[in-house]
């Protein structure tokens, strides 16, 4: 969420015109700020940034611009990164074990 404050700013300026550095915006709950942040629709700075985030479709990828791209790479970087050496060694035993099954050994 941190990375993401000024998109989040932004987002909730175009989609509710609410102004988040603001006294007013102090009055907000918690739980309020994250039912808004949940609603933020695709078309505001943060809903288009998530999109090419969470894009799964090849095609759709292979035809992302040179900007659209580096969001993409830099978030799954991102996410590489933060798997843990444990975490990793799992994941590699439970893909040797479904390539074993495919292979019909094991």
């Amino acid at each position: 969420m941190f990375d993401d404050w000024d998109l989040i700013v932004s987002s909730f300026l175009t989609q509710y015109g609410l102004r988040i550095r603001t006294k007013d915006f102090e009055t907000v709950s918690w739980d309020e700020f994250k039912s808004l942040l949940a609603g933020i629709a695709p078309e505001t700075p943060l809903g288009r940034i998530v999109a090419i985030r969470a894009e799964t479709d090849k095609e759709v990828i292979k035809h992302f611009n040179k900007e659209q791209m580096r969001i993409y790479d830099e978030w799954r970087k991102k996410a590489a990164d933060a798997i843990t050496p444990a975490d990793y060694d799992k994941e590699m035993v439970k893909l040797e074990m479904m390539f074993a099954a495919m292979c019909g050994g094991g």
